[in-house]
C-alpha cells in the first residue's frame, strides 16, 4: 500500500544492513565504504527488481486498495512516479542509517531501525489515520468499508487482491530470507541453522512487530491519541527496547553483538 511502502522499504534496507553487520563492520575498519559491499548491492537489486515493481503493479491493478481506498486511477503521474522512486530511496535511507550505527559500534541501534520500519508499517495497516486501517486493508473495494464486518476477512482472502499478494509473496519473501540468512551466517563463529534464522526473521516481521503496533493502536483507542502514546512509549522502552528488554534479547539471540570499532588512531600505521 502507498501509505506503508515507504516504511516497508526503509525496514528492508535497514534489515539487509543489520544482517550484514559483521561484514560492514569489517570493511569500515579497513577504511572502506559500506556502500561498496555486497549487502548494499543486493539491497538495491532487491528494491529495484522485486519490491518497487510489485508496488507499481499493485497500484496500477488495484489502485483503490493500494491507496487504502483513498485514491483512484486518476492519480497524477508525478505522484505515481514519486511512489515508485521512494520504494527504492527509502530502502537506501534505511541501509544508510543502519550502516552508520554499525560503523559507530552500535549495531543494536541498526537492528532497531529494522524494527522501527516494520512497526510504523503495521501501525498504519492496523490503525491507519482514523482507526480503520485494518478495515481498509481487508476491503477489496471501497464499497465494503461502510458495512464491513469480520466476516469480510474470508471474502478478502479469496479476492483478486489477496491472490496477487500471494503470488508476489512467492518471490519477495524467499529472496529476502535467503539474502538475510546468508549474511547473518557470514563470518559467524557458530552459524545458526538457516531454518532457525528464517523463523526468527519471519517472527519479527509477521508476529512481533504487528503485535507491538496493535498495542499502540489499542492504547490510542482506549486512552486517546496523546495519552495513549504517552503511556505506550515509556512502557515500550522499558519492556521492549532498552538493553535487556525483549527486542534486545531477540537481537542477541539472532545476531550476537558486534564489537565496537577499533579507534581510528590504532589503525594508522606508525611513522617510526
Amino acid at each position: 500500500m502507498v501509505q506503508v511502502d515507504v516504511f516497508w522499504s526503509y525496514a528492508i534496507g535497514a534489515g539487509f544492513a543489520t544482517a550484514a553487520a559483521r561484514r560492514i563492520h569489517k570493511v569500515k575498519l579497513e577504511g572502506q565504504s559500506a556502500f561498496d559491499t555486497r549487502a548494499f548491492r543486493d539491497t538495491l537489486l532487491y528494491l529495484a527488481v522485486l519490491f518497487a515493481p510489485s508496488g507499481v503493479c499493485l497500484l496500477w491493478q488495484f489502485t483503490s486498495w493500494e491507496t487504502m481506498h483513498a485514491g483512484t486511477r486518476d492519480l497524477p503521474g508525478w505522484l505515481v512516479t514519486l511512489f515508485a522512486v521512494t520504494n527504492i530511496t527509502q530502502g537506501i535511507l534505511g541501509f544508510a542509517i543502519a550502516q552508520m550505527f554499525i560503523g559507530k559500534g552500535k549495531p543494536y541501534y541498526a537492528f532497531l531501525q529494522w524494527l522501527l520500519g516494520y512497526f510504523f508499517m503495521f501501525f498504519i495497516l492496523i490503525h491507519g489515520w482514523d482507526g480503520t486501517g485494518y478495515i481498509r486493508f481487508f476491503s477489496a473495494a471501497p464499497e465494503w468499508i461502510p458495512t464491513w464486518t469480520s466476516a469480510r476477512v474470508l471474502d478478502w482472502l479469496a479476492s483478486d487482491v489477496a491472490i496477487a499478494l500471494d503470488i508476489m509473496g512467492v518471490f519477495i519473501i524467499p529472496v529476502m530470507l535467503w539474502l538475510m540468512t546468508r549474511d547473518l551466517r557470514d563470518g559467524a563463529e557458530r552459524p545458526k541453522p538457516i531454518w532457525a534464522l528464517s523463523a526468527g526473521i519471519l517472527g519479527i516481521c509477521v508476529i512481533l512487530m504487528p503485535v507491538s503496533a496493535l498495542l499502540l493502536s489499542l492504547a490510542i483507542r482506549g486512552l486517546g491519541a496523546v495519552v495513549g502514546t504517552l503511556v505506550f512509549v515509556p512502557l515500550a522502552y522499558v519492556l521492549l527496547v532498552r538493553r535487556g528488554g525483549l527486542y534486545h534479547r531477540i537481537y542477541l539471540a539472532m545476531t550476537g553483538d558486534v564489537p565496537a570499532p577499533t579507534p581510528t588512531a590504532a589503525l594508522v600505521p606508525s611513522r617510526a
